[in-house]
């Protein structure tokens, strides 16, 4: 008796579908068992806000976990204590469905996710399938991964909106695109909540161990009100938080007396969000010996180190511009007459790395540092390298 190719298809098509409809019941109960789950987005700060907000929960005694795909992906247990997420292959969003499964298994009272999606279809599915939350955060709007989001400011902004929850709240400092995200929240039949950076006074910023910015801790306060915990006691635990390797740490070089002002803001990638932590951070630190601005470029992103050293020559303007590039003169030349007085240095990316770091520290005395560009791998090394010459007196 011969059997029917179709017959076979459509028994193995029965059986995909019965393990796809026991998959999705499995999973359902995987979140049953996590009564708050908070899911965070947006183009920057994503995961800053999910340890602030991990932070705040923990302190108003809720038993919280966290999961960041930053710098360095992190998953962040009931005592705020750090694990590294081992991977032994490329990144993917099922890794999330594996660590919700985790964290369900621990009995939270909360967990935070942050997005690890950038293509606006696996966006959707990491809300609405795989995490399903209660409070959903966009963080901000901000031109980066246009290729995959793009190409306009307002179709990252609808690409971010696919996380916002079903009947649930979206809460946001974004101010450029309220309108966008209002619209879907209503079509997901949620409320919005537009976090003010203003309402984190100075003393609060200054009671942190490293630069952290008011939208990101005005964000954070919010979810953890939304979540019955009181903003004072949310910042109490938030002030203690250990920052994401790409946090805005600023510190005190010194080589022999001579003392250089290092920022890193190399995990901004975007240009908006460059310039709006330089007007940040030259407001509050002050440097007599100048300013600086070190771009760690890569050769496989021209437009975005186009775009960073547009940004540097036409409207930061230091005094001292170090890169770190190749085939990078020609856009040098083309832009240095918007600031003439620059002086710049470049160093190839076939250099010794210890080239940077004394290009760096030969800076005048009291130079404010920026660093900006790619951080991940030779950035990390140059970090680690001039961590050696950290003051701590």
């Amino acid at each position: 008796m011969t059997i029917s190719p179709l017959i076979i298809l459509g028994a193995l098509a029965v059986i995909l579908l019965a393990a796809g409809l026991v998959e999705f019941r499995y999973h359902q109960k995987i979140l049953a068992g996590i009564p708050l789950r908070i899911h965070v987005n947006g183009t920057r700060g994503k995961s800053s806000v999910t340890r602030l907000i991990a932070a705040g929960l923990r302190e108003g005694g809720k038993r919280t976990f966290a999961k960041t795909t930053g710098t360095a992906p992190r998953v962040i247990d009931a005592e705020g204590i750090d694990r590294i997420v081992h991977r032994l292959r490329r990144p993917s969003i099922g890794e999330q469905i594996r660590l919700l499964n985790y964290f369900a298994k621990e009995k939270p009272d909360a967990v935070v996710m942050e997005c690890m999606a950038v293509q606006p279809q696996y966006q959707w599915i990491s809300e609405h399938q795989m995490v399903q939350s209660h409070i959903g955060v966009i963080t901000n709007v901000r031109p980066d991964h246009l290729e995959e989001m793009g190409p306009t400011k307002e179709d990252v902004a609808y690409s971010l909106c696919n996380t916002v929850p079903v009947n649930g709240t979206l809460i946001t400092a974004e101010d450029q695109f309220p309108e966008i995200l209002k619209d879907v929240a209503k079509n997901n039949n949620s409320k919005v909540l537009f976090s003010d950076g203003k309402s984190v006074s100075e003393q609060q910023l200054d009671s942190f161990s490293y630069l952290e910015h008011p939208q990101n801790i005005a964000v954070a306060l919010d979810v953890c009100q939304q979540a019955g915990v009181d903003r004072a006691t949310a910042l109490k635990g938030m002030q203690h938080v250990k920052p994401d390797l790409g946090a805005l740490i600023v510190w005190n070089l010194d080589q022999d007396g001579h003392r250089i002002q290092f920022v890193n803001g190399m995990a901004a990638n975007d240009p908006v969000s460059t310039l709006q932590i330089w007007k940040f951070v030259i407001d509050r630190y002050p440097a007599e010996g100048g300013t600086c601005i070190f771009f760690n470029a890569r050769d496989d992103r021209p437009v975005r180190t186009r775009q960073m050293l547009e940004l540097t020559f036409e409207q930061i303007k230091p005094d001292h511009l170090v890169v770190r590039g190749d085939k990078v003169d020609p856009t040098i030349d083309r832009l240095k007459h918007h600031s003439p007085k620059t002086h710049v240095e470049t160093i190839g990316l076939a250099n010794d790395l210890e080239d940077v770091v004394n290009e760096i520290m030969g800076l005048p005395h009291d130079t404010l540092v920026y660093a900006i560009g790619n951080q991940v791998g030779a950035g990390q090394e140059i970090l680690s390298k001039l961590a050696e010459h950290r003051y701590h007196g």
